[in-house]
């Protein structure tokens, strides 16, 4: 049910924002000339790495800087499209993940390498279940850029304090999941990302 599920709103989502695809494969590249999506490799289901699908926000070849992002303050954050972080409308793109079954509409959210490789053996439980492009953890942490911007070394504070926060979030979602449940999880997105 949880594929048919993923399958039935990825279509319906791709069909619904065709006409913002167009739209926005004319807007990011107007600053720069770049590409108009950007991927990056993350862990997926059974620990399996795959590129995930974004619009691009920031300039080229921008992780050479990190892999975190820190709200306004970042500088490798393209004007035209700063929105699109903060209705995280650059996220759309990764129903095609979700279609091609890299991932779910919910699940925990992919990471990259780097931090998955400090995962304990009980946190990597959360592979089990495909990755999502919204969580409970999303949900709890909507102003992550914003929270790491304030802090010295947003890096250190991340892997300390937020990462094991997810990942317990995840576990726990991980141990209740339902049809029920994720349907709960994207309205919870929904009614949070109207608010802002």
């Amino acid at each position: 049910m949880k594929r048919l599920f993923d399958i039935f709103f990825s279509l319906f989502g791709l069909l619904l924002c065709f006409p913002l695809f167009v739209i926005l494969a004319i807007l990011i590249p107007l600053e720069d000339g770049g590409r108009v999506f950007f991927s990056q490799r993350r862990v997926g289901y059974l620990e399996k790495p795959f590129f995930i699908l974004k619009f691009r926000t920031m300039g080229e070849d921008v992780e050479k800087y990190g892999q975190l992002t820190v709200g306004s303050k970042d500088h490798r954050i393209t004007k035209i499209v700063f929105w699109l972080r903060k209705f995280k409308i650059d996220e759309i793109p990764q129903l095609i993940n979700v279609l091609k079954g890299e991932m779910s509409i919910v699940g925990p959210r992919p990471e990259v390498e780097k931090y998955v490789s400090l995962y304990d053996d009980f946190q990597r439980k959360i592979f089990s279940v495909r990755p999502g492009i919204t969580d409970n953890a999303s949900i709890r942490f909507r102003n992550e850029n914003e929270l790491l911007a304030n802090k010295e070394n947003p890096e250190d504070y991340y892997i300390s304090e937020i990462m094991p926060e997810k990942l317990r979030l995840n576990l726990e979602y991980i141990k209740k999941i339902s049809l029920k449940k994720d349907v709960e999880i994207v309205i919870k997105t929904i009614i949070q990302l109207v608010r802002k």
